[in-house]
């Protein structure tokens, strides 16, 4: 049985050889939204969800940025062939992966707390629980464990034998994108503007790279922030950090007041104009935003609001499958031999 109160760690090598050595029999099955349940692992693996808190608290409570660093890959992950784990396979002689796209390239991790997670659940249960399954209950204990909601998370996804570096580098947002492209993005995936908003919420825990924002602070902060007092201090501060040559993987929290606390803080930064992306921003002051400017006050004003949208959308993202179905991958960088 799972025991919630240790917290281990296991040798990277250690674990790659033995996910290596180890063989599977599941074949590839298609897959449609409507196979997921909240009882999947019921029978199979009853401990699942609790293997996975344990793990995602003791990894927290060691560094709070992990939370970010789950949720950021739980959504990397979902943009490109649906929640099936595809970003977490490396690239091998047959497989080209998705890790060295350009919105993941230096800037995903977590990759190693995902293997520690897999390592446990294969213990408990091997061949049953799924490293997309694990992504999304992680991603929805990571938000609990900084203060932000809970939901119910369905699962039964299985994991692709593919990855698509193409679609990664196509389909993920950027930081530089305008409203427009952004929200065509995400209604490509058939997740709608409040989805949007209500997503990059999540930026209220997460950290950028200066060459994420570096456009950004030379560029249109001081103009839309002119109305804030306090936005030159924070410019300057910014500009310490990301100089203008240099400095790529600096990094700045997206929300300086709580940067480590899951709430709805991170839209008041775009109503007063300091927002750390363009792309953020843009929800606001964007000439397009009249819809996404309204959303963004909603949840400033109304953090229950927030809340409850932020965990109707994750669910949202999280259904979106890969139909080309999969299989439960033995371990979660490689497919199953």
């Amino acid at each position: 049985m799972a025991n919630s109160s240790s917290c281990s760690s296991t040798p990277l090598l250690v674990l790659l050889m033995a996910c290596l050595l180890a063989t599977a029999t599941t074949t590839s099955r298609a897959q449609d939204p409507s196979q997921l349940s909240l009882s999947y692992y019921s029978k199979t693996c009853p401990t699942a969800e609790e293997i996975v808190r344990a793990e995602m608290a003791c990894a927290v409570q060691a560094n709070p940025r992990n939370a970010a660093f789950i949720i950021r890959l739980h959504f990397h992950d979902c943009f490109v062939q649906g929640c099936d784990g595809s970003v977490l396979l490396d690239d091998t002689v047959t497989l080209i992966g998705e890790k060295h796209a350009d919105q993941n390239v230096n800037s995903l991790q977590g990759f190693e707390l995902v293997d520690r997670i897999k390592q446990k659940l294969e213990a408990e249960c091997p061949g049953v629980v799924s490293c997309a399954d694990l992504l999304a209950i992680a991603a929805r204990d990571a938000t609990i464990l900084v203060g932000g909601p809970y939901w119910d998370v369905p699962v039964g996804r299985l994991d692709s034998k593919t990855a698509s570096l193409d679609q990664a580098n196509s389909d993920i947002p950027t930081p530089q994108q305008g409203l427009a492209t952004l929200i065509t993005k995400f209604l490509a995936k058939g997740l709608s503007v409040t989805d949007m908003v209500a997503l990059v919420g999540s930026h209220t825990i997460g950290m950028s790279r200066c060459t994420n924002f570096r456009d950004r602070i030379y560029g249109d902060f001081e103009l839309t922030s002119k109305y804030d007092a306090s936005a030159q201090v924070y410019l300057s501060k910014l500009k310490e950090t990301c100089p203008v040559n240099g400095g790529d993987d600096r990094a700045s929290p997206m929300d300086y007041v709580s940067p480590t606390l899951f709430d709805n803080a991170f839209f008041e930064s775009l109503i007063k104009g300091t927002g750390l992306l363009n792309s953020d921003q843009e929800m606001y002051s964007s000439l397009l935003g009249f819809e996404t400017a309204h959303i963004v006050e909603k949840y400033w004003a109304d953090p229950i609001a927030f809340f409850k949208d932020f965990s109707d959308s994750m669910v949202k993202m999280g259904n979106i499958t890969n139909p080309a179905g999969g299989e439960v991958r033995k371990s979660c960088r490689f497919v199953n031999t």
